[in-house]
């Protein structure tokens, strides 16, 4: 059995996988601060199962979920791989300036869509942030963008301006009021964003879709794309069963 622990900037999400059945036996969930406000005698990682033959970890939220992480799968006998960029894993080739610098969640949705796409491809994760990455049919990351996401955009244009309301709207081709103006523009970005991206790679390929926004991204696309849930995920069962 295989733990595979994706830690974000808002959430904390892992999947208990069985190499032998190629299946995810459970996924599970919470904000990075329900899982810091943690019971000590409740360990979220063991409650439905123990001691795992490996543990792969993205962390891309910091040392404080670092060391929380740290502190939970200590109880297991694996010792924890650590993903970071790098400029080789699975059949995926870097050609990022600095390999190690790539976070380890965009690295990780790579390697999954290597696996499940081999043609050209847009890697997309919808998150607190969006990144849109362009991987080669030969196995090739060839650079990618980054981008607020929806939530992040509001709060930013909440705090910024003349206190523009914070809720969300509903997208409209034409709004005609605030609240549905500023979720209209926000989706505009992220579609128009994405969808740009795409051309650059001469509209050839598919774009797989991942992260919390991602469904409604796809509503938005007018580009071949499909909706893969649990990307990262899936790129760090790849890794661990390489």
């Amino acid at each position: 059995m295989i733990l595979a622990i994706d830690a974000g900037n808002s959430r904390v999400k892992w999947g208990w996988y069985e190499p032998a059945e190629s299946r995810w036996t459970s996924i599970a969930t919470v904000s990075l601060i329900e899982f810091a406000a943690s019971s000590d005698h409740i360990n979220p990682f063991s409650v439905t199962h123990e001691n795992p033959e490996r543990i792969v970890i993205s962390n891309v939220a910091g040392e404080g979920a670092h060391q929380l992480l740290v502190n939970w799968t200590s109880i297991f006998e694996a010792e924890p791989f650590w993903l970071h960029g790098e400029a080789e894993r699975c059949g995926v080739r870097s050609r990022y300036e600095r390999p190690e610098r790539l976070g380890s969640d965009r690295w990780a949705s790579l390697i999954a869509a290597r696996a499940l796409e081999r043609g050209p491809c847009l890697v997309v994760n919808a998150g607190t942030a969006t990144t849109a990455d362009v991987l080669s049919a030969d196995g090739e990351f060839l650079g990618g963008l980054i981008l607020p996401g929806v939530e992040l955009m509001r709060f930013v244009l909440h705090e910024h301006t003349g206190r523009l309301p914070i809720q969300e709207g509903t997208f409209r081709a034409l709004p005609r009021n605030t609240i549905d103006a500023i979720e209209t523009g926000a989706r505009h970005a992220q579609a128009g964003a994405v969808e740009r991206m795409f051309r650059s790679m001469g509209g050839k390929g598919v774009c797989l879709v991942s992260g919390g926004g991602g469904p409604a991204l796809v509503e938005q696309l007018a580009i071949p794309c499909r909706y893969v849930e649990n990307l990262v995920l899936e790129g760090l069962a790849r890794i661990a069963t390489a």
